[in-house]
């Protein structure tokens, strides 16, 4: 039987708790308050994030904790990726509620199912134990699927969520079938147990097996090639305020998740699991790259774009090293913060009646609209690793991990991908500073808020490119 939890079982989580005290709290008080007053209910959320990441910052740099018998790990590296999770979801829900109300889907549920998919993000990262892992992905999982189906009246939201459901339902077996298969070749389900039994087994056949499925399921949540199927069907279908959600905050928790499965828990098979994710990378890049180039569908083109992304990302993870694991979770927050300016570019864009979704709906927007054109174009040169702005510097130290790691053939084509992916983000850029409108679309979001908080985060993009090592400095630290 299970002892009951202590005070030092409670005070690590406790972030968690409160986060979790406000999604139920935010259900009750949604019955009390009407549509007219829901503006009340995203406060109420916002101020939870940032109770959340005070809690958070407040055992920032501090040593190590355990609770719950080592199921729960709290230290420097859960601490920046809940810190960065915290502030990426708070711009999510800035740029979803002006989106969501003029299309009547402002629902309180909305801001708990949010908070439910961000608690499930703090816990995998967080985690000491696959129990605890696999906790925290279907917490984020189930959450998801709620949120790109929350367009009930939408054909094409409820078959992305049902496609999103039934695929990510056959990547979970595979990582639990995974899971299942290390256990028995170790003993324990406690990462540290499994890293130090996985160190002294002599025969690691049925060990290397279970990790060829847990990369499965990996790569899945990351969205990497060649499991990515899923990816360019819910971005598009989803919602873009859901969209850029879920292209955003969990790509911060599927870094987290990583490193806990595969160094906390199978370090010891490093030299194997590197190579599978380098060969992973290299697919990722080859085929988002190059699939990216035929999208006339903005939200496509993201959707592509992302499973490049993770293809850098997993070239530093390839490195299965200090260096490697600082380079990918920069690169994952770096892509958090782009992603969400990019899919906030169309949430800009857009107004009821119009989604602002086609590359050519940008025609003439220098024209009609410099300021915002120019904002654009700095989120597009972000994500291109156009200098000296914050994508230029991901991609850079994804790419000198992989050289580190003797990998140049990766690094090699993960230049020569990089440049051909430019094109599709200088394609957007040149239909908005060169080309004639073809109808009056070119309109930006009139409401003011929406608008402070795209520049916001452009200005961000660049102003944390020129002084990268603001983030650098906490990504190495939690690899010290």
């Amino acid at each position: 039987m299970m002892p009951l939890p202590t005070a030092a079982d409670l005070v690590p989580v406790l972030p968690e708790i409160v986060l979790c005290g406000a999604a139920f709290g935010l259900l009750l008080a949604d019955l009390f308050v009407d549509a007219k007053r829901r503006g009340l209910i995203h406060f109420l959320a916002l101020l939870a994030l940032l109770v959340t990441a005070l809690l958070v910052g407040r055992g920032l740099a501090g040593d190590p904790i355990s609770a719950f018998g080592g199921m729960f790990v709290r230290d420097t590296l859960a601490d920046v990726l809940k810190i960065a999770m915290c502030i990426t979801t708070g711009l999510a829900l800035a740029y979803a509620r002006p989106y969501l109300t003029e299309r009547g889907l402002m629902a309180g549920e909305f801001y708990a199912i949010v908070l439910f998919a961000l608690l499930g993000m703090m816990v995998m990262v967080s985690a000491g134990n696959m129990v605890t892992l696999y906790l925290g992905l279907e917490m984020l999982a189930l959450s998801s699927y709620g949120l790109v189906a929350m367009d009930r009246d939408s054909k094409v939201s409820s078959e992305a969520a049902m496609k999103y459901f039934v695929l990510g339902a056959l990547a979970s077996g595979l990582l639990l079938y995974g899971m299942s298969m290390i256990y028995g070749a170790t003993g324990s389900l406690d990462l540290e147990a499994v890293h130090q039994a996985a160190a002294s087994l002599g025969d690691r056949s049925l060990l290397l097996f279970g990790v060829v499925f847990v990369l499965v399921g990996v790569s899945f949540k990351f969205g990497a090639a060649p499991f990515h199927m899923w990816v360019p069907d819910v971005y598009q279908g989803a919602p873009t305020a859901i969209t850029l959600f879920i292209g955003s905050v969990p790509k911060i928790a599927a870094f987290g998740f990583a490193y806990r499965l595969l160094e906390s828990g199978l370090g010891a098979t490093s030299a194997e699991w590197s190579q599978m994710v380098a060969w992973l990378a290299l697919l990722s890049l080859v085929i988002g790259n190059l699939l990216a180039l035929a999208q006339t569908n903005l939200k496509r083109m993201l959707a592509y774009s992302t499973i490049s992304h993770v293809g850098f990302l997993f070239m530093a993870l390839a490195n299965a090293g200090p260096t490697g694991y600082s380079a990918a979770m920069f690169y994952a927050i770096s892509y958090a913060i782009s992603a969400a300016a990019a899919f906030g570019a169309i949430i800009l864009m857009s107004r009821q009646g119009f989604e602002a979704e086609s590359i050519a709906d940008y025609k003439g927007l220098w024209q009609k609209s410099p300021f915002h054109a120019t904002l654009i174009l700095i989120v597009m040169a972000s994500l291109a690793g156009l200098p000296p702005l914050l994508g230029f510097w991901a991609k850079l130290e994804a790419i000198r991990a992989a050289v580190q790691a003797d990998l140049l053939w990766l690094a090699i084509a993960g230049v020569v991908m990089a440049v051909i992916g430019a094109f599709y983000y200088l394609r957007v850029i040149k239909v908005m500073f060169f080309d004639e409108p073809e109808r009056d679309v070119a309109v930006v979001h009139p409401d003011g808020t929406l608008r402070f908080v795209f520049a916001t985060n452009a200005i961000v993009l660049l102003v944390l490119g020129v002084f990268a090592n603001l983030i650098m400095v906490w990504t190495r630290a939690a690899f010290a």
